[in-house]
């Protein structure tokens, strides 16, 4: 079984249009949550985790491919340029058919599917563009960007709600450590911030309704009401040990695991004893080859709903034992909010962020303890964390879908 690292990463977030900006902001524990216009607020949703100055033509992409690319499409396309350019990676040198793409997203191209809906209601069928159903479909950031570099291999989209991202890496992860592929750009996309999708998640109560910007993601927070609905994409550039390694290539983290389970419990509730959860985690860690003992950072979960996380903490006391305790855990959609099916691939680069720099991001704006969530969710800001080795990065989604990621710092063989 081969190894497979981490040598680029790509960020596009409401705190950052890069990596090191959103990092940068994740580690301060500073949110960047913006106002809604009246009518959305009149639902009593004020905030959203908006993605700002984000000039498609200033990141790289051409004019005429950004009017036929959905927003989920250009985010995409920019974190994966970034990766490729932070890996030193040279298109063109490698058997191409060798390389794959994995981008997932948890709903597609949102904008789009509403923007001509009411072109055909207002304008009749004709003036339905006829980029629509490449615009909208969910597998277009991952075939965009593998056009763009001429990556033959695999390609697909994981469709699995706010775990999307995830299992887009784990997915990629398995494929290179089997020998299907040397290298791959994997992660997620979302662009779902709309009064009519905020409708959507609001009306099932899912959403904050704080008034307070500094209370609006709050998890783990007895006071904690609901995710903020945010945007983005994430994407890493996995790579094949001793192919990066011939190439000089700077490795930022080892990607040594990955579970994946489902609930098989409620369409959007998660199971209350936390079991499927623990048992992705627990599977990360096997196939990692190491043991609870040796996790010392979890990038949780964490959306701030009150039933998530109280079963991610039950999940964690279910597989660490007495170890729960000594974990540092910390969501930094504290500081992002939710990007749906980008948000376990944004977490993973923050967690690889974290073992490089031997940190645990906060949970920004924790106040009030909660008995039902009770571990350590480094509440008093960012924390050095001495011998940092391995560590865990969570995502969950609707319909019960679990995964968690094993990241490790790097050990030469």
């Amino acid at each position: 079984m081969r190894r497979v690292v981490i040598t680029g990463m790509g960020a596009i977030t409401p705190v950052g249009l890069n990596v090191d900006a959103s990092w940068s902001a994740v580690r301060s524990g500073r949110p960047n949550f913006t106002p809604l216009d009246e009518k959305t607020a009149a639902m009593g949703v004020r905030y959203a985790g908006q993605v700002q100055d984000f000039d498609p033509i200033a990141a790289g992409i051409p004019k005429k491919e950004a009017r036929r690319y959905d927003r989920y499409i250009q985010f995409a396309q920019a974190a994966a340029d970034e990766a490729v350019s932070m890996s030193g990676f040279t298109p063109g040198e490698d058997d191409p058919f060798r390389l794959g793409v994995m981008i997932g997203s948890g709903i597609g191209g949102f904008h789009t599917f509403k923007d001509e809906h009411i072109k055909y209601l207002e304008k009749g069928a004709s003036r339905v563009s006829v980029f629509f159903i490449p615009m909208l479909i969910t597998n277009m950031a991952s075939g965009c960007v593998a056009i763009k570099y001429g990556f033959k291999g695999q390609n697909f989209a994981t469709v699995s709600a706010c775990a999307s991202g995830a299992h887009a890496i784990g997915e990629a992860f398995r494929a290179i450590k089997h020998g299907y592929l040397d290298c791959a750009l994997a992660g997620g996309s979302e662009a779902c911030v709309d009064e009519f999708a905020l409708a959507g998640f609001n009306n099932m109560g899912a959403l904050s309704r704080s008034e307070d910007p500094l209370r609006l993601s709050i998890p783990f927070d007895k006071e904690r009401g609901g995710f903020v609905m945010s945007e983005g994409s994430g994407v890493l550039f996995l790579e094949e040990y001793e192919h990066a390694r011939r190439r000089g290539a700077k490795i930022y983290a080892e990607i040594i695991g990955y579970g994946a389970t489902c609930d098989a419990h409620h369409i959007t509730a998660p199971s209350p004893d936390g079991e499927g959860a623990a048992e992705a985690m627990r599977l990360a860690i096997q196939e990692g080859a190491v043991t609870p003992a040796d996790i010392g950072y979890i990038n949780a979960h964490g959306t701030a709903t009150p039933a998530n996380d109280a079963c991610e903490t039950s999940a964690i006391h279910m597989l660490f034992g007495e170890h729960a305790g000594d974990i540092a855990v910390s969501s930094t959609k504290s500081v992002t909010g939710h990007m749906l099916g980008a948000a376990g691939a944004v977490e993973a680069i923050f967690t690889a962020k974290a073992l490089c720099e031997s940190i645990a991001p906060p949970t920004a704006g924790y106040r009030v303890p909660d008995p039902e969530c009770d571990l350590d969710y480094v509440t008093e800001g960012a924390r050095p964390i001495s011998g940092l080795r391995c560590a865990l990065s969570n995502a969950f989604g609707f319909g019960g879908q679990n995964a968690a990621l094993c990241l490790a710092k790097v050990e030469e063989a």
